[in-house]
């Protein structure tokens, strides 16, 4: 039976919950198109199926910030998927700030070791510095879901460098998750 996993690109194509904003780009389309091409992987891989939370890029989740992140949730409990990925850029007034890191519901469990071996296998393919694990009790989508979740920060939008991978070079981004769920399934 085929490893369900759902990719949650973060935030909607406009408010309610829309992303940040950087060097000319959207959070919100940055993570649709990263999403999009990981699913593609995983889709192609019979030992997978993956499901995005925005299939179009104008797919709208909710009416406010609160029902757009149930609706998520709810979408992938009731679809019952194996793990959780939740594509996010991270942003700072700091624009040199840089790198990518990731975020579980609690370090004692599968997906904070699910989540170091994702960013892991993403920060190898990618070049970007690895930010690391953190614990954030606080994030819904973490929080609600029933299986392995893990929120990923790719890169940030505000750093010239990270935005400009990020959206000249997405692909990179999606083999290096896809990497990064092989890796932590025994499979590459």
């Amino acid at each position: 039976m085929a490893t369900k996993i759902y990719i949650d690109q973060g935030h909607n194509p406009v408010n309610p919950n829309a992303g940040a904003e950087g060097n000319g780009l959207r959070e919100q389309d940055v993570v649709y198109r990263i999403g999009r091409l990981l699913a593609d992987l995983l889709n192609g891989d019979s030992r997978f199926d993956a499901r995005l939370s925005r299939p179009t890029a104008e797919t709208q989740l909710g009416t406010s910030t609160s029902t757009s992140l149930a609706a998520r949730v709810q979408d992938a409990n009731a679809w019952g998927a194996d793990y959780f990925i939740s594509l996010h850029t991270n942003a700072s007034e700091n624009s040199s700030a840089s790198g990518s890191e990731g975020f579980a519901f609690s370090r004692n469990s599968a997906a904070f070791d699910f989540g170091r071996t994702v960013l892991e296998q993403m920060t190898r393919v990618t070049g970007l510095r690895n930010r690391g694990m953190s614990v954030r009790t606080n994030l819904y989508v973490l929080r609600r879901t029933r299986m392995p979740a893990i929120l990923l920060e790719l890169g940030f939008i505000t750093n010239p460098g990270d935005a400009a991978l990020m959206s000249e070079n997405p692909a990179l981004f999606a083999q290096g998750i896809y990497n990064g769920i092989l890796a932590y399934l025994g499979l590459l």
